[in-house]
């Protein structure tokens, strides 16, 4: 054979690619595959051929995006946002990569990360292209669990320094209310005091002692009952779901706020469901996101108003319902839609830190469920919860 016509023959896939790196292929681990620039599929590796099902002489001369997608024309012609490296690679003459979402047998699908990589001719034109799959889906699902898990814990901080905050409107209403009973308990002990001081008792001061010593008592276990629900409240503790009546936390809630809303000049309606309405949840959580919804109710009705806080079970689905509904200033049509973003607010600067609702809605998708919002800027507002039931 002439020199002439060894040199106008056209290099064999032999030719192209070196024996030990044919033989790398063939033994690698990762999905590869050795495609023409027409997306013609020249060669590839049992891990390819596993990964798409199908045999060896299924797939050589086939499209690659007919085997790994099942299309009739190239990725990039179908989703031209997919992206194709194969594209990239001839384009710049350089090596491209890209993440593909894949379908695979059975109706899985999986994700790859591919790398392609230029081989060229001696004169430098990019004669065939090797593409490298690598199965990243655990590490994605890895990932995404890890991403998960930083949004709870982020989630559990933002509550727990809003429970603070609420702590502190929490005690400044708290403080006039005890206030109120230490004034009735220091007045019957003079009083008895005096009493005393007479003399023999008769039986009309006996009964006189009875009546002050009884209504001492009452005061005094109402003292007790707003400290315990300020401890209660204050405690902080790990996320721990477990089933719980919604009904107790709306009870809870409601007896922590009563002062604020009866100095404030608040007419409270509470219908809550007659029987339990159980959910799986957390009740530091939950009842922060009930307590930020009834504070901002109270905040939206400064000259007083009517609260109205219902819970029942929905008839259509079984999931347990609960509607806080206010008489207040209501919420402009055009803010409803950012009222749930993280630091929008409409109140003053020193009134609040605008994350009470975005904290509402976290914890409540947290629990699976939904929130709706109705409202009107003059006519109060309405939220609607919908939580799932185990």
């Amino acid at each position: 054979m002439s020199e002439k016509t060894k040199s106008s023959e056209k290099p064999s896939m032999k030719g192209s690619l070196d024996s030990a790196v044919d033989f790398l292929i063939q033994q690698a681990n990762e999905r590869i595959v050795v495609l023409n620039p027409d997306f013609t599929i020249v060669e590839a590796n049992e891990a390819y051929l596993k990964a798409v099902d199908k045999g060896k002489s299924d797939v050589i001369g086939a499209h690659c995006y007919e085997i790994t997608h099942g299309l009739s024309v190239p990725c990039s012609n179908y989703q031209p946002d997919l992206g194709c490296p194969l594209v990239e690679t001839l384009r710049t003459g350089e090596s491209a990569h890209v993440i593909h979402d894949h379908p695979m047998s059975g109706g899985e699908s999986t994700f790859c990360d591919l790398v392609t990589y230029p081989v060229r001719e001696q004169d430098g034109k990019v004669e065939r292209v090797i593409e490298i799959w690598r199965d990243i889906t655990e590490e994605l699902s890895a990932r995404w669990q890890q991403r998960v898990k930083e949004l709870k814990d982020d989630l559990k901080k933002l509550v727990q320094e809003d429970r603070l905050i609420s702590l502190g409107k929490l005690v400044a209403s708290s403080v006039h209310e005890i206030n109120n009973p230490i004034q009735g308990l220091l007045t019957f002990s003079h009083l008895m005091r005096d009493i005393l001081d007479e003399g023999e008792l008769s039986a009309e001061n006996i009964e006189k002692f009875k009546k002050h010593v009884s209504l001492m008592s009452t005061e005094l276990e109402r003292c007790g009952n707003i400290i315990s629900g300020l401890l209660s409240f204050s405690r902080q503790s790990e996320m721990a779901p477990a089933d719980i009546d919604l009904n107790d936390i709306l009870e809870q809630v409601i007896a922590l706020t009563r002062h604020k809303m009866e100095i404030q000049s608040i007419h409270l309606s509470a219908r809550l469901s007659s029987h339990p309405l159980i959910v799986n949840g957390d009740v530091n959580h939950l009842q922060q996101c009930f307590l930020n919804l009834i504070f901002n109710a109270i905040e939206a009705m400064p000259e007083g108003g009517e609260l109205h806080v219902k819970s029942e079970q929905d008839k259509a689905n079984g999931n347990a319902l609960v509607k806080i509904r206010d008489t207040g200033s209501g919420i402009a049509k055009e803010n409803l839609a950012h009222i749930f973003d993280p630091f929008f607010s409409t109140k003053e600067e020193s009134e609040g830190t605008g994350l009470g609702l975005s904290i509402v809605y976290g914890i409540v998708r947290n629990h699976g469920g939904d929130i709706k919002v109705e409202s009107h800027k003059g006519k109060g507002s309405t939220f609607l919860l919908s939580f799932p039931v185990p």
